[in-house]
Formats: C-alpha cells, structure tokens, sequence
C-alpha cells in the first residue's frame, strides 16, 4: 500500500488511556509514602503519575525536601508496587477501550501498548484488554529510560516495524505527550486519566478526547478511514 493511504499505527500508554487505574496508582503511591512518613496532597502525586517510578519518587521527595537516599527510593518503589498489588482487582478497562482496540485491529491498523509500569504490575491490565498474541506490549523493565524520554514509544514503533513519524501515540497525560513530542510522533490526549484538555493540548495534543470510546467515534480526525 503506498504511504500516503497507509493508516498510521497507534502506539497507547496503558494507565489511564485504556485501563481505569490512575486513581488507583495515587492511593498506592501515597500509602508508599506515609510507611516513610511522608505527607503529601492527593493531587500532588496525581500530577506525576505516568512519569518513570524513579523520576517520580526524585521529583517527589524534592517537592517536601527530603534527602534523596537510595535506600529511601528503592522502599518507596516497593511500598507502591505492594500497595496497588492490592488494589490492582478495582482496575477495570476504560469505556470502550476493548472496543476501539478490536476495531483497529479489524481494519488492519498496527498497534502496541507502551507503559512506564513494569511487567509486574501492568500484566494483569493488559490482560483485561484482551490483547492479542503477538501485539507489541513494551513495559518499563525494557528500555533505559521511561517518560517523558521516548524510550518507550521508539521502541514500540520498532517492534511494530513502523516509522515513528507515521504514528500516532495516545496518553492521558502530559508526560505521554511530550515523550510523542520528543518522538517526532504526532500525539493524542484522553482526559480519562483526570489532566485538563488545556495542559494536553499545551503538552502537544493534536486533539483531546474523552476516553477510548469517544477516541473510536472520531478516529477519522486522526487518520483511520471507515
């Protein structure tokens, strides 16, 4: 198929953009923080989420001045890791993610899943989804550096076998849209993950969606023909 009909290939973060876990990962993070006695707003961790763990955590204890003790890290990223163990069966697809997914797939629309979580935890969301077999899944434990480098988002492209400049990359939150940026991708935002249309739009956004289902009623502006 010549390029200029080819349909672009999607490349989605997961948390937040397909599966309803955000709020979830915030309430895991902030049990992380008080075992060290930390205290610190809801909506401050919010605002960090889809960021690497460790450049969450850094950007974190920066924020209330605590001394970035390695130790101290690595107890906060196994603090969240075993709190949202807990609360990873309240994790549920976002409306109509699984719908949006088997329509691309249908119409014979590459794609893959790119996530700063680790295998670990997004395994069990990724199943949700109904992913099928051999669909890129690209997980933390596999690049160097995670959002918003985009480590992540090249390397899906790569396993795909597409050109990253014919992609179109779906996040939640401004960090998956300036690692698209930082991409050379061209980037969409869901507000399923609780970011602002401005920010996203400011971060990037080509254009800003409710969530998967509203995604798949407009999936023309983005490129994919009927």
């Amino acid at each position: 198929m010549p390029s200029a009909l080819r349909p672009p290939s999607f490349l989605f973060d997961l948390d937040g953009t397909l599966v309803d876990s955000v709020y979830q990962h915030v309430l895991a993070w902030r049990e992380a923080l008080e075992r060290e006695g930390i205290e610190l707003s809801v909506w401050r961790i919010h605002r960090r989420i889809g960021m690497s763990g460790g450049l969450f955590v850094q950007g974190l204890l920066r924020e209330t001045g605590r001394p970035l003790d390695p130790a101290v890290l690595e107890r906060l990223q196994r603090g969240h890791a075993e709190a949202y163990a807990r609360l990873r069966p309240q994790v549920r697809p976002l409306p109509g993610a699984r719908d949006l997914l088997a329509h691309l797939t249908g119409a014979g629309v590459p794609w893959a899943i790119a996530t700063s979580g680790r295998l670990e935890s997004a395994g069990p969301a990724i199943a949700s989804l109904g992913v099928p077999e051999g669909v890129p899944v690209v997980t933390r434990d596999q690049v160097s550096r995670a959002k918003p480098d985009p480590d992540l988002f090249l390397a899906a492209a790569e396993r795909l076998g597409v050109d990253i400049a014919d992609s179109v990359v779906v996040g939640d939150s401004v960090w998956d849209l300036l690692a698209a940026r930082r991409a050379r991708a061209l980037g969409v935002g869901l507000l399923s993950g609780g970011y602002g249309a401005d920010e996203l739009e400011r971060a990037g956004a080509y254009r800003v969606y409710e969530d998967p289902a509203d995604l798949l009623r407009h999936l023309d502006e983005v490129g994919v023909r009927s």
